[in-house]
């Protein structure tokens, strides 16, 4: 059962807001699928938009296909699954089968080194699940691609070996369907980030071996309490909380996620894109954070950040001041619930993602012209540096071009690291990520490119103009071409961190981009140059 526990005082700061939601009938409206609730202009979206309120019984269907489906390919000798999928499409089951504690590899990444690590290994024992809504994302184009080449070239044929998951009537079912591909349909009413689910979630995560059935049955029950217009409903609750902005009772746009690990772990992963995604637009936005207990942002108590525990207990002995328990489907539907519900009251869409095409826009441009994704002001320490929107042209040092993106740090910033890096490879990223955090007193944000830019990227761009940017590129020693395309993995990547921070700096945002010749010891050096600094 779902539960939203915090102070007392908290509820009764809270309590307009709830019972005015509970005046408005909006648990009730979303769960009858109203798209009138966040007003005329996002009409046209959610109205296409809701069908994940249904997703526990219209997915049900699936169940049996996919498990007939693993059975298969057990019996074949096929027991290594790999998901190739970008944003809410690879989330969602990363988290259910870590939480099962089932092997599942996620291959949402164009660092070639991850690719090579993923697709050149145990390909008689591998089956490949391709997730896209449409199909046109490059990232995922780019993957099946590579995995099509290597089971050919092993003698395989791809077509007993690659399952495609997409919505009905994308351009990918219908290359799909020509090749004779597997293919899974998903539910077109449910966005991404929501699809946890549908076919998208499930498919990965039955053909490793997940209970789908129990999980389906888990969220169905949810639904109980989170469609009651009631001030106890725990998606009202959590959706005013997440939306606590008023001036006056303390601004808190930020909300810092702690997992559970022993219980739900990960989970704030995949609650940090559902939240970014649906509520940064139009220069609004909560923006989470995926923290642990002893990180500086849940140590410091600051004024700006609301902190929440996710845990299946609810005896779970918390430090922050509100904890979140309920199974994995439960909090799959809550999150997704309150997410709608704090989307209204701030007065935005939570459905569509505005932003996420302009950083596609700017990698394409990019990729035509790719020396320009490669241009440095000077390299120091193994380290090349460039900058956008930062006075850097006359410094020489890594040190003070990271002083001089410190300095652009205000009191209601956030601190923004995105790591275009092998996230496989057992980075010191966190040591960074913490040394930052503690020098400027402020929240930091850890993001894996390319995967954010289909997720947090939203609200990196639509969201409060107050970020401050520090991209962390690699030039891998062995590139990887891509078949059938004119670029490479490595030009790719490249194009897309370089796309991404024209489009930051466009939108006036401070952009320090550094390049690690040897990754994990740079970490390292950048984090005790930081603090050693004053």
């Amino acid at each position: 059962m779902l539960e939203v526990r915090l102070p007392q005082s908290w509820l009764d700061e809270l309590a307009p807001v709830i019972a005015q939601l509970v005046a408005d009938q909006v648990a009730s409206r979303i769960t009858q699928k109203d798209f009138t609730l966040w007003g005329k202009a996002a009409e046209a979206e959610s109205s296409i938009r809701l069908g994940w309120v249904e997703s526990p019984t219209l997915s049900a269907p699936l169940v049996d296909e996919i498990n007939d489906l693993a059975k298969e390919l057990v019996a074949q000798g096929v027991t290594r699954v790999v998901l190739c999928g970008m944003g809410g499409s690879s989330l969602a089951p990363e988290v259910i089968t870590k939480k099962f504690g089932i092997k599942i590899d996620v291959l949402d990444s164009t660092d070639p080194e991850q690719v090579s690590q993923v697709v050149f290994r145990d390909l008689a024992k591998t089956v490949v699940v391709v997730s896209s809504k449409s199909g046109s994302t490059v990232e995922t184009d780019s993957q099946k691609r590579i995995f099509e080449k290597a089971f050919t070239d092993a003698g395989i044929n791809p077509l007993e070996r690659i399952v495609i998951v997409t919505d009905p009537g994308s351009p990918m079912e219908e290359a799909a369907k020509q090749a004779g591909y597997r293919i899974f349909n998903a539910d077109p009413n449910v966005g991404g980030r929501y699809s946890a689910l549908t076919a998208f979630g499930l498919v990965p995560s039955g053909l490793a071996g997940v209970d789908i059935s129990k999980l389906l049955q888990d969220a169905a029950e949810s639904l109980n309490q989170l469609s009651k217009d009631d001030a106890a409903n725990p998606g009202l609750i959590l959706g005013a909380v997440l939306a606590r902005s008023k001036k006056e009772a303390g601004y808190k746009d930020k909300v810092g996620i702690i997992s559970d690990q022993a219980t739900l772990p990960d989970f704030a992963d995949w609650a940090e894109q559902l939240i970014a995604e649906s509520t940064g637009k139009e220069e609004k936005g909560i923006l989470p954070l995926v923290i642990n207990s002893s990180s500086f942002e849940a140590q410091a108590k600051l004024e700006d950040v609301v902190l929440v525990t996710v845990s299946e207990n609810s005896q779970f002995l918390s430090t922050t001041d509100i904890l979140v328990s309920g199974n994995l489907a439960e909090q799959f539907m809550l999150w997704e619930y309150a997410t709608a519900v704090a989307s209204r009251i701030i007065d935005v869409n939570p459905f569509d993602q505005p932003d996420v095409e302009s950083a596609k826009v700017a990698a394409r441009g990019m990729l035509a012209e790719k020396s320009k994704a490669s241009t440095w002001l000077f390299e120091n320490e193994g380290i090349s540096v460039n900058g956008l929107n930062l006075t850097i042209d006359s410094v020489s040092s890594v040190e003070n071009a990271l002083a001089a993106l410190l300095s652009e740090i205000g009191p209601d910033s956030y601190l923004s690291v995105q790591a275009y890096l092998n996230r496989e490879a057992d980075l010191p990223v966190d040591l960074l990520r913490e040394a930052l955090a503690k020098h400027s007193s402020r929240p930091v944000t850890l993001g894996w490119g390319p995967r954010f830019l289909h997720s947090t990227g939203q609200y990196h761009k639509g969201g409060p103009r107050i970020g401050v940017f520090l991209q962390l590129t690699t030039e891998n020693e062995s590139d990887l071409a891509v078949p059938g395309r004119d670029f490479s993995f490595g030009e790719l990547i490249a194009s897309q961190a370089a796309g991404d921070a024209k489009v930051l700096a466009d939108l006036g945002r401070p952009v320090l981009t550094l390049r690690l010749s040897s990754p994990k010891a740079d970490l390292v050096k950048l984090s005790q140059m930081i603090e050693g600094m004053k």
